[in-house]
């Protein structure tokens, strides 16, 4: 698999605050507030040195915005049992007072804040007392989701389960007591039993029109096998939308692995062939596929391959190669794309013939998104749904010195994809999808019977 994708995290926010991350000090800095500064519900210095004051603004303002919601949902529920009334015309369900304060960890920091207390007068039995439960502090939660999805990265990146507390500090500035080992140790146990349960799970009747294949390093070595990675494919249901399929672990992306995992989801009940499998330049899987999938195209993902090609060209021509390829697949027809192709072998292979022959070994491969909708030609001419995904996790050049369980890296990958799968789009042009699925042979990306009109 090609490492010079151009699929990088882009260095900001989180990613950017773990690139320089060292171990914070566990000594507080010389004249900084104490742990008990500030007043309850205001939010003040840090203890080991004095947040930023946009910060704690956007801190302050969080507190007051929580405070509100909370106030607001319970009035509401009280407001929708104003008709419960006793004999004497009292109402049965009321405020009364607040419950315990408590923290909730964010991504800004411990947000403190105080629920209102329900208090249903009524006796229990049948038709008798409701329990107030509210949907936006529920009981227990101690830190947000977004927080939660910080631990698959942060194992991902490499760090050990005993640094999580003190990388987490250094990530929002403030001591995340709720992530302690042990705590980070249960959760990842009870996601080990959701990745098991999900990799077992029945695919009987999916019909994945689209497929997107990849294999992923990480920064953790699985034991001795520090050529292992992550094999993972995605695929694009019949009604445009996307979803994961399966993930697993494969020695360097070998034609075996592929072959056993998809033989895996072929047995669990994905008996339907994709229309087109989409994957970088990576043998092993293309050996595979045919062998499972006889019927399924082959699209080569354009970012991977422009690199391959770059990467044999001295940089001085670099930049004229790549607008090259990119009048390639920017093209708006096949034959203007064949045009583009034939110009850049003619252009390269006296020279430099090893660029040329990697550009022109898949050709088919490179231009099989032409005979599928045009709205779908975004989604089809790269790997860029897995690329994006874990973008920020991927290995460039250096692993940890630590080892990871091979459990527990599949674990966490399955967990940031679950995490990045909310915020999947879905295909363009779903509507034509069963027109794909009927076999209908797009000409340039348009269906036969609008070219006849």
């Amino acid at each position: 698999m090609n490492q010079n994708s151009t699929n990088r995290g882009s260095g900001t926010g989180v990613v950017g605050a773990m690139a320089g991350w060292h171990r914070p000090s566990r000594e507080p800095a010389r004249g900084s507030p104490g742990p008990n500064a500030g007043v309850a519900g205001v939010i003040g210095s840090e203890p080991g040195g004095v947040r930023d004051a946009l910060t704690e603004i956007l801190r302050k303002g969080a507190v007051d915005l929580l405070a509100r919601a909370v106030q607001h949902e319970v009035a509401s529920w009280i407001d929708d049992h104003a008709q419960v009334l006793d004999a004497q015309g009292h109402r049965q369900v009321v405020r009364n007072g607040f419950l315990p304060e408590r923290e909730i960890v964010t991504g800004i920091g411990p947000i403190p804040v105080k629920q209102p207390r329900v208090h249903d007068k009524r006796p229990e039995g049948e038709g008798g007392r409701e329990k107030f439960s509210s949907a936006i502090l529920p009981p227990y939660l101690r830190k947000t989701r977004s927080m939660e999805d910080l631990i698959p990265w942060l194992y991902l990146k490499g760090v050990s389960t005993g640094d999580f507390t003190e990388a987490l500090a250094a990530l929002i500035g403030v001591d995340t007591p709720g992530f302690s080992a042990s705590t980070v140790t249960r959760l990842k146990e009870s996601w080990e039993h959701e990745y098991k349960a999900w990799n077992q799970r029945d695919l009987t009747g999916k019909n994945y029109v689209y497929i997107w294949a990849d294999g992923i390093h990480f920064n953790v070595r699985l034991g001795e096998q520090d050529r292992q990675c992550i094999l993972v494919v995605m695929g694009a249901t019949a009604d445009g939308s996307k979803e994961l399929i399966a993930i697993a672990d494969g020695v360097r992306e070998s034609e075996q692995s592929w072959k056993e995992l998809l033989l895996d989801v072929k047995n669990r009940g994905m008996t339907i062939d994709p229309k087109l499998a989409v994957g970088d330049g990576a043998l092993g899987f293309w050996k595979a596929l045919p062998q499972v999938f006889a019927s399924t195209r082959t699209q080569r993902c354009w970012v991977h391959k422009t690199a391959n090609v770059l990467n044999k060209l001295p940089k001085r021509l670099q930049g004229q190669a790549k607008d090259h390829l990119h009048q390639i697949w920017r093209a708006d027809t096949k034959a203007a794309a064949d045009k583009s192709f034939d110009l850049f072998v003619a252009t390269y292979e006296a020279k430099y013939p090893n660029a040329a022959e990697c550009l022109s070994k898949d050709r088919a491969a490179l231009l099989a998104f032409y005979d599928f909708p045009a709205e779908h030609w975004l989604h089809l001419r790269t790997t860029n749904p897995i690329e994006s995904t874990f973008a920020t996790v991927r290995l460039r050049t250096e692993k940890t010195k630590g080892c990871g369980s091979r459990v527990a890296c599949l674990t966490m990958v399955f967990k940031l994809a679950e995490s990045a799968s909310k915020g999947w789009r879905s295909l363009n042009g779903s509507a034509l999808i069963p027109d794909v699925i009927a076999g209908v042979l797009f000409v340039d990306g348009i269906k036969p019977e609008k070219l006849a009109a």
